[in-house]
């Protein structure tokens, strides 16, 4: 497989996929009906001139996080997801590692979901995509890289978060956390980036390291979360986590029970959100 072979299929695919489908507005002159470069750029979370030099044939090895998120950015087909690992010289991820693959029926949800804030996550707990929705509630993770979008990585480590916690709810959502991981891991004995991972934190927090050597085991369940916005103040939303058991992705539910004060509270978020990424 050649550059040329991988840049010309990239921009096949960006071709065919039309801007409002991915949430992008679909307004101006467009000599295509599918996504520009930019707007690729955007959602796979890498720059304009990387994408313009893989489809180019100026840069012919991109990294495995970069071909994944290229493949959920461009609604790649299960099929589609492996040539393109191959086309970029790399062997599409195997049974023995963590999936990290966004199905079109998952995508499809997600699209349907725009008035409530919903995110993606792997087995690992490694946000892959969440809706505009998410992003203005619990602040845009668009920037985030590596080991930054992942939850147990966050909440370890002390990454800035919206999420307020009493003490208690700390220690059973910490033991949660790591109780997941385990879990995880056992299944995804071939996952260098997941032992990664757990090295970095085990070298990096105390707490985790004492949960892990303590061997807590188990599933993180749902709760209530409460969010200090910082427009709106305190809310509390009921946070569902729901498992896609055949693709082992988590997705993250929030919502607010109709008629309440966090209900008129979500509404404002969702406004403001708005007006925040039409200005």
């Amino acid at each position: 497989m050649t550059a040329t072979e991988l840049g010309q299929a990239l921009r096949r695919w960006r071709d065919r996929v039309p801007p409002q489908t991915a949430g992008l507005p679909a307004g101006g002159h467009r000599r295509a009906a599918g996504l520009r470069r930019e707007e690729l750029a955007l959602l796979a979370g890498i720059s304009v001139d990387y994408v313009t030099r893989l489809e180019q044939g100026r840069a012919a090895n991109p990294s495995g996080q970069v071909v994944e998120a290229l493949a959920r950015a461009l609604r790649l087909s299960g099929d589609e997801r492996a040539h393109l690992f191959r086309l970029a010289g790399l062997a599409p991820p195997g049974p023995e590692t963590v999936p990290r693959y966004l199905t079109p029926s998952v995508q499809r949800m997600l699209d349907r979901l725009v008035d409530t804030p919903v995110g993606v996550t792997d087995a690992a707990m490694t946000l892959l995509v969440a809706n505009s929705m998410y992003a203005a509630l619990m602040g845009d993770p668009s920037g985030r890289r590596g080991f930054e979008r992942n939850g147990v990585w966050r909440n370890f480590m002390g990454a800035p978060t919206r999420v307020r916690h009493t003490l208690q709810e700390t220690r059973a959502f910490e033991a949660g956390m790591v109780s997941e991981l385990r879990t995880t891991a056992a299944r995804y004995p071939a996952d260098r980036q997941l032992r990664r991972l757990i090295a970095e934190l085990r070298a990096g927090s105390a707490r985790f390291a004492e949960l892990w050597d303590a061997g807590v085991v188990g599933r993180l369940e749902a709760s209530r979360k409460t969010i200090e916005h910082p427009q709106v103040g305190l809310l509390t939303l009921d946070c569902d986590l729901l498992r896609v058991e055949g693709n082992d992705l988590h997705i993250l539910v929030y919502s607010a029970e109709p008629g309440t004060e966090a209900a008129e509270k979500l509404e404002l978020i969702s406004v403001l959100g708005t007006q925040a990424l039409v200005e």
